[in-house]
């Protein structure tokens, strides 16, 4: 059987070969995209992120056993921080997420790169390797919070931030722009000293958006609350499942924008590395003969 077929009937094997391919060949990539692409966009994505340290692959585990048993069909993508000595993930997820994992449910880490475009792109297609493969819900892990969550939150249909008691600056987390992008906020390991206090300066401080999301306190070691979350996820999976079509259409004219411009940025690259006039224009701005901007008015007249 080719890697379609073996795709098309979920064999892990196959599904890991085509995410390496994703990751790693951008030519491959593109002949394998262009096979599964009409099958794709049907899967709920949740995004599940915050500091590290939350505890958000023990709750990981626990959540996709939950789902598994009310009938979804889980996968997940755990997006690490890049390991500096081999450019790899780091498997730690794999670990934590054991339980899970012997029940069957699909777990694949994919190294960050330190590039949120690049994020971007490979995870675009890592959800459709797994729509082809017929998952139903596919959850997107990602360390820490800042920009990279943010941009993962435009990629996935339902976001979850995840704080604990340790986390001393979580309140100042939220802050730095994670408040527009939480459908859910759980207070994890809330059995710890200070969750009720968490708990509630996250419902204060949350609670004067507009969006309204929920708070939930959860303890993925004791199993507290988690049945409680993935109620709350189910009746939003129903509710995203209505605007998919629509939210889809609005992601694809991103995805598509931001291939255009790409593409047009590194041939503009090419194109001024072995420009003579574009060099002649550096000497004279680093002369200070010639400002920058008024140099790169010219520069740019030459594409015209």
């Amino acid at each position: 059987m080719n890697i379609i077929s073996e795709l098309k009937h979920g064999k892990h094997r196959a599904i890991a070969r085509a995410i390496s391919i994703i990751e790693n060949n951008d030519k491959a990539a593109r002949a394998l995209i262009k096979q599964i692409f009409k099958n794709s966009g049907k899967s709920i994505t949740i995004g599940i992120t915050g500091p590290a340290g939350a505890g958000k692959s023990t709750l990981i585990d626990k959540t996709v056993l939950e789902l598994e048993k009310i009938g979804y069909k889980t996968a997940v993508l755990a997006i690490d921080p890049t390991s500096h000595i081999t450019g790899g993930a780091i498997l730690g997820d794999r670990v934590r997420m054991a339980e899970s994992t012997d029940y069957g449910t699909y777990i694949r880490s994919m190294a960050s790169r330190g590039a949120t475009g690049a994020i971007s792109s490979s995870l675009r297609n890592s959800i459709r390797v797994l729509e082809y493969a017929g998952f139903d819900v596919i959850i997107i892990e990602s360390v820490g919070a800042g920009q990279t969550e943010v941009d993962i939150s435009k990629i996935v249909d339902i976001t979850v931030v995840v704080f604990n008691p340790n986390t001393g600056d979580s309140i100042q987390t939220i802050k730095a722009g994670l408040t527009e992008i939480g459908d859910i906020y759980l207070i994890n390991k809330s059995d710890l000293t200070g969750a009720n206090q968490l708990f509630n300066a996250v419902r204060d401080f949350i609670g004067m958006i507009e969006k309204k999301p929920t708070i939930l306190l959860t303890s993925a070691k004791s199993n507290k609350g988690i049945s409680e979350f993935v109620k709350k996820l189910k009746e939003l999976i129903i509710a995203k499942k209505k605007t998919k079509k629509l939210q889809e259409q609005s992601r694809l004219e991103t995805e598509l924008r931001d291939i255009v411009l790409n593409n047009v940025k590194n041939k503009m690259s090419t194109m001024l590395d072995s420009s003579s006039t574009y060099n002649k224009y550096l000497k004279k701005v680093q002369s200070k003969t010639l400002d920058p901007y008024e140099a790169a008015e010219k520069i740019l007249k030459l594409f015209k």
